[in-house]
């Protein structure tokens, strides 16, 4: 390992308050689930990253397709995105068997991520590599034979650096991109280890779905990326990350936090989704049912459902044109918030 590899980026006034305001959302959303998330929120959690990290890739699978291999069910899907979903459950699952600093164990993921997938699953790359899109090369990785010493030097540093993890972890995540060490998966397995960067400082962590809001951004991901490259400096990928950090937390309070909404709510409409459909509307009635799916990690077809049934028993209404209107929650019986 080369000695005293220091990635480049600085620590602006940006990347401070942000790791400020993660902690306290991080306390705030640790607090709302006494300090311990539920069995069935850290799946439905899981199931919306892996669903999100593997669609940035281009796998087309929905949320409820990805739901439905999980509980072992029969699902109409190519071969190859199915086995995606299977492997990066597996993954996601050994997540607290690895060591975020160790070589061996990061290839042992990448394996297990692309298990029938390529043919050197686990294994560097031993060609030269390049990044595309829309048939525009992006990104040129460093020759194969580089490989070995650059993560050596990538390992090294994150095993000896005294930055923040929430700061290290988008260091990581970008520097790993930058190298490009395997052949394919390169993408899935560097979410995968910020993840596991922030799961060894936070166990809660583990289980919130960044990915969502980088698959909700992933223009603006690829542009900070290339952006970062052409710097020689990733601190404009740190600020974009720790936004991602921070807007994840915030969406898990406002749709996981019980609010008294939910509880005028409650005794009208049955059914969590339902609540959380209707206390997005609530917060911002001028969503469409495109932006509202995105946002809650559904179908479209799941939100047109829910808001046909909310319409019918009268617990919303839809004010004005589809394009132009907005809509109106009606809580209780003469009380309403047209807003």
């Amino acid at each position: 390992m080369s000695k005293g590899y220091q990635p480049p980026y600085s620590i602006t006034t940006k990347i401070l308050n942000a790791v400020a305001e993660i902690s306290e959302l991080l306390g705030r959303w640790s607090a709302s689930h006494q300090g311990a998330l539920s069995p069935q929120l850290r799946r439905d959690n899981r199931i919306r990253t892996i669903q999100a990290s593997l669609a940035i890739e281009h796998n087309s699978l929905s949320l409820e397709q990805v739901t439905a291999i999980l509980e072992g069910k029969q699902v109409l899907g190519l071969p190859r995105e199915i086995q995606e979903v299977r492997n990066a459950f597996a993954a996601y699952e050994q997540l607290f068997d690895w060591q975020a600093t160790n070589g061996v164990h990061l290839r042992a993921a990448h394996e297990r991520l692309m298990l029938g997938l390529i043919d050197n699953a686990g294994q560097w790359r031993s060609g030269g590599v390049g990044i595309f899109r829309e048939q525009e090369l992006v990104h040129m990785a460093p020759p194969a034979t580089q490989i070995p010493r650059l993560m050596n030097d990538l390992l090294g540093w994150l095993a000896t650096t005294d930055s923040h993890p929430l700061i290290a972890s988008c260091v990581f995540h970008y520097e790993f991109e930058f190298i490009h060490p395997f052949s394919d998966g390169n993408g899935r397995l560097s979410r995968l280890w910020q993840t596991l960067i922030l799961s060894q400082w936070r166990t809660e962590m583990a289980y919130l779905p960044v990915e969502t809001i980088i698959r909700d951004q992933q223009s603006d991901y690829y542009q900070v990326l290339g952006a970062a490259d052409q710097a020689s400096d990733c601190t404009v990928f740190i600020e974009f990350m720790l936004g991602a950090l921070a807007q994840a937390l915030r969406a898990g309070i406002e749709i996981e936090s019980p609010s008294t909404l939910s509880v005028e709510l409650a005794a009208q409409v049955s059914g969590e989704t339902a609540l959380v459909i209707i206390q997005a509307l609530y917060r911002s009635p001028d969503l469409t049912i495109p932006t509202l799916a995105t946002q809650l990690g559904m179908s479209s077809r799941t939100i047109e459902r829910h808001l046909q049934k909310l319409q019918q028993q009268g617990a919303i209404k839809r004010i004005g044109s589809t394009k132009a209107g907005h809509w109106q929650v009606q809580i209780k019986e003469n009380r309403e918030s047209d807003v």
